[in-house]
């Protein structure tokens, strides 16, 4: 077996990973897993691409993870122990914000990981975690070739207008400026969808990656266009714990007459509000949804308005739309989410098969519906592997020149 490509998605006490092995074509996937509750409880869970359980690695070995550094040192000894390869071949990594300089996967460089260092307070809550894992595996295998790819890029090519916040140019020219993020699933599933539709791309789509954190991006002849996602991870929707689009006046509010300070408020908005502050009972939308707490039911119908009316502000930005598409977990799994939102966009010609959502059909609107509605899953490690691999490539075909 060939040498394979870890991809890396590190989060503040998680480290997803999945491994690929490189071919002729696109990479295939050989097995995914994570380390969760690194620094607290550690658990580790693997599965083989066809769902079987890996063995993990020895207990104490586990017991003695307190970072993520030492999450990394096991993989290789894990690796040989599954018979998954003896070395890897590169790694590609999620990293959240490319500001404005990283547009495009790249490999990573001393110079480069630097950079990505300092955009640091533009996503406090992902981009440490993001580059620390690149930092521990460089420091471990300096020569492995590491590629990073960008939440952010996907977003890039859209219009001025669309990424303007309205604050004055001194700040914009400072990054304050409105960047998307979910960048990853939205260029997989963009990727995706014109197999769905006869081999022919809609020309109008938005593109709903409903999650923990959600998002939604207009999609213009393949290329975003807009976003609902601003200058952070909390703007837009309501999420499972943050607050999406709030009034800058509420913040003041808050400052002022309830004297929240920063860490106050950066708690309130990142993790005690969304669903969980709404209903009071959970972040989950399946617990929601199996509730009878008529707060569970509100928090629902709240997320729901919010997507409807950031569907109908994307799609004025399109001029019209062709195509929506939902994605992400609750995108993937809730029918009744998508059954709510189907109904309420029925104003732009959006027919719902009531039948075929329920069944979690690919397509999930009637035969004559002027607008067509999708269920793609995303794979955002799928997109991650294919940009190493090409890049690998690239590598070595100019250490061949």
């Amino acid at each position: 077996m060939h040498s394979p490509l870890l991809i890396l998605n590190a989060g503040s006490s998680s480290l997803k990973f999945a491994l690929y092995q490189r071919g002729g074509g696109e990479p295939a996937l050989l097995a995914r897993g994570q380390f969760a509750g690194i620094g607290r409880a550690l658990a580790f869970s693997a599965k083989s691409a066809d769902g079987r359980a890996l063995t993990p690695p020895d207990a104490a070995a586990l017991a003695a993870i307190r970072n993520h550094a030492d999450a990394l040192l096991l993989l290789p000894a894990w690796l040989q122990a599954n018979n998954l390869g003896s070395a890897l071949a590169g790694a590609g990594h999620r990293v959240v914000h490319g500001g404005t300089r990283f547009t495009l996967p790249e490999r990573i460089t001393p110079e480069s990981l630097d950079a990505l260092a300092a955009l640091e307070p533009l996503a406090p809550h992902h981009q440490p975690h993001n580059v620390a894992a690149i930092r521990a595996l460089m420091a471990q295998q300096p020569d492995l070739p590491q590629v990073a790819c960008f939440d952010t890029a996907f977003h890039a090519a859209m219009p001025a207008t669309a990424q303007s916040l309205g604050l004055p140019r001194t700040l914009e020219a400072k990054g304050l400026r409105r960047y998307g993020f979910h960048g990853l699933s939205y260029e997989y599933v963009t990727g995706r969808l014109g197999e769905f539709c006869g081999g022919r791309l809609p020309k109008r789509v938005i593109i709903a990656h409903l999650g923990n954190g959600a998002s939604m991006a207009a999609v213009l002849d393949g290329k975003g266009h807009a976003t609902t996602m601003g200058f952070s991870t909390l703007d837009g929707l309501v999420m499972g714990t943050r607050i999406g689009s709030l009034d800058p006046g509420a913040i003041l509010h808050l400052m002022r007459e309830e004297r929240m300070d920063l860490k106050a408020l950066e708690d309130l908005f990142y993790n005690r509000s969304g669903l969980l502050g709404l209903s009071g009972i959970s972040a989950d939308m399946k617990t929601l949804l199996e509730s009878r707490d008529p707060r569970a039911a509100a928090a629902v119908e709240l997320y729901c308005y919010a997507i409807v009316r950031h569907a109908g502000s994307l799609a004025a930005a399109l001029g019209g739309l062709d195509a929506l598409v939902f994605t992400g977990g609750v995108g993937e799994n809730a029918a009744p989410i998508r059954a709510q939102i189907c109904r309420a966009l029925a104003w732009l010609a959006l027919d719902l098969d009531e039948a075929a959502n329920a069944r979690g059909d690919s397509l999930i609107t009637m035969p004559n519906s002027q607008v067509a509605a999708y269920v793609v899953p995303t794979d955002e490690e799928l997109v991650i592997a294919q940009h190493t691999a090409r890049l690998l490539r690239t590598l070595v075909d100019e250490i061949g020149r």
